[in-house]
């Protein structure tokens, strides 16, 4: 049977040969690929973000009470950073605080979580739009939790088999980590945030899986914006002046989902010309790379969606 990663690297790649607003600039891959500072340092979590401390049910439910809402990046510039912090990182943190100072949500008080709840530990309006999606998002992933892992976050890690892709696989047959999008004929389903649970979860030693190199990417809109000033990825001229004025590119269109999947498909590239790496790890060297100050002077696409 085919994988649900292996539909996504194969519309991808369709997708990339077919793209009219989106290029992959091939020549530039090779010397990329090997130019890539590889450091598994990288990849741990980090401290002053993360919970990396607790029991393992603990480390369990604060990723995938993160990863439920790890979406929005269209709503950040509207968001109350902390000073200094990111939208993903204000969020992450509040979520970290409210595990340390109340203990983590349990699966039925998620399934009933409001958005005054939400907004109170993230330090936010409780009546910005954002709030009630985080709060359907959770009480989604409480409701499952429920019915399928009675109610415990680690039972729903081990019931993958030890295997990132059918932990992704089921997350992203939920509402809350739903990410399939369309290309003309073709189903894309990206599923960035179910992926990038199970890499977390793995990462943060709670799950040991066996085929973390079976995931793709996590697409977003921060890895290619960084491909794209890396010259990996080239953007059709008036693309680029849609995302330099601020405009919200629509999650979904045609431009939408190239940017995503060229993406994806320029680093299944990278690792091919770049033994020993994963999709996942480049992922996240990439994501790291954005928060530098070259990338950031710079806009990246924004569309408003539950996606990323």
């Amino acid at each position: 049977m085919t994988e649900v990663v292996d539909q996504l690297r194969e519309a991808c790649a369709e997708i990339a040969a077919r793209a009219r607003q989106v290029r992959i600039v091939h020549d530039a891959i090779a010397a990329y690929a090997a130019a890539l500072p590889i450091d598994n340092r990288a990849l741990e979590p980090d401290p002053e973000v993360h919970l990396v401390a607790g029991g393992r049910e603990e480390l369990a439910a604060f990723w995938l009470t993160l990863d439920a809402i790890n979406f929005g990046s269209g709503w950040y510039p509207t968001l109350r950073k902390r000073q200094g912090r990111s939208g993903y990182s204000t969020i992450a943190i509040g979520i970290r605080e409210r595990f340390a100072t109340r203990g983590p949500w349990s699966a039925g008080q998620l399934e009933v979580i409001d958005a005054a709840d939400i907004a109170a530990a993230l330090g936010q309006d409780p009546g910005h739009e954002l709030m009630e999606l985080f709060r359907w998002s959770l009480s989604d992933l409480g409701r499952h939790l429920l019915q399928g892992a009675a109610g415990r976050f680690s039972a729903l890690v081990d019931g993958a088999g030890g295997s990132a892709v059918a932990l992704a696989e089921r997350l992203g047959r939920w509402d809350c980590f739903a990410d399939i999008s369309r290309y003309e004929e073709l189903a894309v389903p990206f599923l960035k945030r179910a992926q990038i649970a199970a890499a977390d979860l793995m990462r943060a030693g709670v799950a040991q899986f066996h085929d973390p190199h079976r995931l793709t990417m996590f697409a977003d809109n921060l890895v290619p914006h960084v491909l794209r000033l890396d010259r990996v990825l080239e953007f059709d001229p008036e693309l680029v002046g849609r995302i330099d004025r601020g405009e919200l590119i629509e999650h979904g269109s045609p431009e939408e989902v190239e940017i995503r999947a060229c993406a994806l498909h320029a680093v299944e590239l990278i690792v091919a010309a770049r033994p020993g790496s994963c999709a996942a790890d480049v992922d996240q060297l990439l994501w790291l790379r954005g928060a530098e100050p070259r990338y950031k002077a710079s806009p990246r696409h924004r569309s408003r969606c539950t996606a990323y």
